[in-house]
Order: structure tokens, then sequence, then C-alpha cells
């Protein structure tokens, strides 16, 4: 890692770069008042959230997190813009809680593997933190940059990391996922931490409509990952980034994908998968 890098994160000196745009996504940088945030809500089980980033260039069209934004031009625009948690190591690095067993949820409302990441390595810095501090965590991506940090993932004694998978449909994907990764790299990316032997999860959460069921349960089967996790997606009631409810519904109704046909994929997948947790339970802390 670079010496810029790390003045960004935890030095004094003013580094030479930091991007102000990646792709179709700004970039701005601000101090955060914590990184550690007392778990809530759907994540009560932990003891901590840790959001590297505040907003996430991936812009999952129904992504939940957005509507965690108070501003309403961000909340619009979510997914084209990204801040960066400039203080992120230093407020780790000077927590006197101790971290040793505490249970740590990366992230709840943004995605730590999101471009930015590649040229800035925060995640990276703070991984090494916790590892050191004996902390407990369940990573969350649809990245496959999230293989880069494996020889951390391998340090802690207790880990998962999670891979979001929602469908095996490409053209669902660019719909409702328009700027992540393809579904096969994030299989391929999945199937290598697991082969490193790191506690891994494959999280379809929501399921979108799939082409192919079973071909699908036999894609994920072969990535050697244990266990997996599923929720329906609420296509009528569920939330959705400005203007781009319509395009989504058409394609639930062109893939006719209703509660019968996700129960149906379900029955198939538990079948066909080692462990399949339904819901909230299968995010437990590792």
């Amino acid at each position: 890692m670079s010496h810029d890098q790390r003045s960004l994160f935890g030095g004094d000196d003013v580094p030479a770069e930091r991007p102000v745009r990646i792709g179709h996504a700004s970039i701005d940088y601000a101090p955060a008042s914590s990184i550690l945030t007392k778990a809530s809500g759907f994540m009560s089980s932990y003891d901590f959230t840790l959001n590297p980033y505040s907003g996430c260039s991936f812009g999952c069209t129904y992504c939940y997190a957005a509507f965690f934004v108070r501003d309403a031009a961000k909340r619009d625009d979510w997914g084209h813009w990204v801040r960066v948690k400039e203080n992120a190591v230093a407020k780790l690095t000077s927590m006197r809680t101790p971290l040793r067993g505490k249970t740590i949820y990366m992230s709840s409302v943004t995605d730590p593997y999101q471009p930015i990441e590649r040229r800035l390595g925060l995640v990276r810095e703070l991984l090494a933190i916790l590892a050191d501090r004996g902390a407990r965590l369940v990573v969350q991506t649809r990245s496959p940059l999230v293989t880069r940090d494996i020889d951390l993932y391998r340090r802690f004694d207790t880990v998962r990391v999670n891979m979001t998978v929602t469908t095996d449909s490409e053209e669902i994907r660019r719909t409702f996922e328009p700027h992540c990764p393809t579904n096969a790299k994030r299989l391929d990316a999945i199937s290598e931490v697991a082969r490193a032997d790191v506690p891994t999860s494959i999280t379809m959460t929501p399921l979108l409509p799939l082409e192919d069921v079973d071909a699908f349960a036999d894609a994920l089967a072969r990535t050697g990952v244990q266990h997996f996790v599923v929720q329906p997606f609420h296509a009528q009631r569920g939330k959705f980034v400005a203007g781009t409810r319509n395009d989504a519904l058409a394609l639930i109704r062109r893939f006719r994908w209703d509660d019968e046909r996700y129960r149906s994929a379900v029955e198939v997948l538990r079948l066909r998968l080692p462990h399949l947790d339904e819901g909230r339970d299968g995010f437990a802390p590792a």
C-alpha cells in the first residue's frame, strides 16, 4: 500500500491524490463522528455495524439504504455519489472499547468493496485493525474485489464473507443492479474465497426473477459455499430509487415473478443446496 493511501486515512500528510470521480459517481471526503455504530433493527444481533463509506456507486434500484439518506436530492441521486469517511482508520485505531469477541457487520448501508475501494484501500486498512483486535466479523458485498483481502480474512478467528447474488439473468441484473459486477464474476469470486478456507455465504436477498432455477441451483452449488440465505422481493410494496419502478415492475410481470414462483424456487434451492436459511436468521453473526 502506498504512502499516499496511508496518509489519507491515518497520517498527517496531505495525500497526493483524492479521486473525485469514479465512473458515473462523484466522490467527496468528510470526517465521521464515529466509525462503529451500535447495531439495531435487522442487525440487532450484532454489537456494531461498520460503514466505511456513505452512499454507494453500485446503485441497485431497490436498495433500502437510499431511503436512510436525509437529503432528498441525494436520495433521488442514489448510486451517483459516494462520501469517503476520511478519518475512519484513525477513529477505529483510537477506540478504547475492547473489540475482542465483539460482532461487527460491514456494511449495512453501503458496499465496502464498491469501485472507490480499489483506489483507496480503506477497507483493507480497517480489516487489519479488526483482525488484530480480535473482532468477529461478517462482510457483505457484491463485488469480486473482496478476493483481494483473503489474506486478511484468514487472520480472523471468526469471520464470514457474504456475497449477494440475486438472479441468474443478466437482463434482470442490468435493470435492477445496473452498475454491479456480473453474476458470473460474483460466483467466481466467492468460490475463490471458499477455496481459501474462509467461511462464506451466498445471500439471495432479495431473490429476483430467475430464468432457470435448476441451472441456478447447480451454479450456486459448484461454488463450494456451504451456507445460503434467501429473501423474497416485494415488487409492489417495495421502495425503488427515483425513476426505476416502472421498468422493474415490467420485468417482474414479464417473468411472472410472484409469491408462488418465489416459493417454488426456494423449494428447489432447499433441495439442491447444502444449507438454506430464509430471512433474518441467515444473517446471524459468525
